[in-house]
């Protein structure tokens, strides 16, 4: 058989005890935690006076003294140096007291038992929030950045095009088409070579428009700038239609009555208009009515002739006379006209005053 155990003279250390648990005084009752054990020994105070281990009194627990925390003569029992700082019992049912913590800052402080804990403020939004404002104002100053260097690059780009030589005109590359035979070209190209060795984007084609048609023979003149150092000018040039005899010359006229020159002798292929040059209407009138002529009837007519603005009368190479009357209706007057030189070829006079009633001689 396995032979009894010995009994222990040595206490067994308590793991819930902590040295720096107050003791509480002799009579005390202990609200929480276990008993702590008290070691054995000559020098432990028994009320019972006994040597042995774990004797007592009456039962009670080592080191608690006499009943009701007095000693036997009457007197309260001096607390024990094993007992340790004593307290104030709590009345029942009284929460128990607690030390006074010290206020903590920031995240983890302790909060003094019965007090309420105060609420968490999360960071989170606030944080996301400040990061949208950065990231709001990182794109917003890309955007000015990005306006800037726009601004930059197109005023390079206008700088060169209008102050530097990179798009001047050169002189050499101009281009003059329609003078015909009553403009002369070098007068044209004397005024367009002024400008040479200006941008062409700087140019200032209205003005050197208003030059050309200045210039003899100019009915009307086009500039186009031929990039990137050309220009292009096309003349519509004055037409002579007739010659007006004047004091022993002809003037010859375009279709508008413009003087284009002044001959010594009928011109070849002109008609000559027997009408006065102070007579503005009456010559008029017979111009419009030698413009209105189609190619074959006009290179047939060899002479015109106005009274008035509405006795015009022409005379064709084979000695016909055409009696227009005004210039109004001419393409109906026209039509008669043809119709009539076929139905009629003998005729010698032919009118067309009054076109619906054509009268034939």
């Amino acid at each position: 058989m396995r032979p009894p155990s010995r009994p222990r003279t040595t206490p067994r250390p308590d793991r819930h005890d902590r040295s720096d648990r107050p003791v509480p005084a002799s009579g005390e009752r202990v609200r929480t935690g276990a008993v702590p054990r008290v070691p054995a020994g000559p020098d432990r105070p028994d009320s019972g006076g006994s040597d042995g281990p774990g004797a007592n009194s009456g039962g009670r627990r080592p080191g608690a003294g006499p009943a009701n925390g007095k000693a036997a003569n009457g007197r309260a029992a001096a607390p024990s140096a094993a007992s340790g700082p004593t307290r104030d019992r709590a009345p029942r049912g009284a929460a128990p007291a607690t030390a006074p913590v010290p206020a903590a800052s920031g995240r983890g402080a302790v909060v003094p038992a019965g007090e309420p804990t105060p609420p968490r403020v999360s960071t989170a939004m606030a944080d996301r929030l400040a990061e949208r404002t950065a990231m709001r104002r990182h794109r917003a100053w890309r955007r000015v950045v990005a306006w800037v260097l726009v601004v930059l690059v197109l005023a390079a780009l206008a700088a060169g095009a209008f102050w530097s030589p990179v798009l001047a005109l050169d002189a050499d590359e101009v281009v003059v088409t329609g003078e015909g035979s009553t403009v002369d070209p070098q007068e044209v190209r004397d005024v367009v070579e002024a400008a040479d060795g200006t941008p062409l984007p700087r140019l200032d084609t209205v003005s050197m428009r208003e030059q050309i048609l200045g210039l003899h023979g100019v009915k009307d003149v086009s500039l186009a700038r031929s990039w990137p150092h050309g220009l292009r000018v096309t003349l519509t040039a004055r037409v002579p239609v007739a010659a007006v005899p004047d004091g022993g010359k002809y003037v010859v006229l375009d279709g508008e009555g413009v003087r284009l020159g002044t001959r010594g002798s009928a011109p070849s292929g002109l008609p000559q208009v027997d009408v006065p040059l102070d007579d503005a209407r009456a010559l008029q009138a017979a111009l419009h009515v030698l413009a209105g002529l189609p190619p074959k009837l006009a290179g047939a007519t060899e002479q015109v002739s106005a009274a008035t603005q509405d006795a015009v009368e022409t005379v064709l190479a084979d000695g016909t006379t055409v009696r227009w009357g005004s210039s109004a209706d001419l393409p109906l007057k026209v039509e008669a006209v043809r119709t009539l030189r076929e139905v009629a070829p003998d005729a010698g006079t032919i009118d067309v005053s009054s076109p619906e009633l054509p009268i034939t001689r």
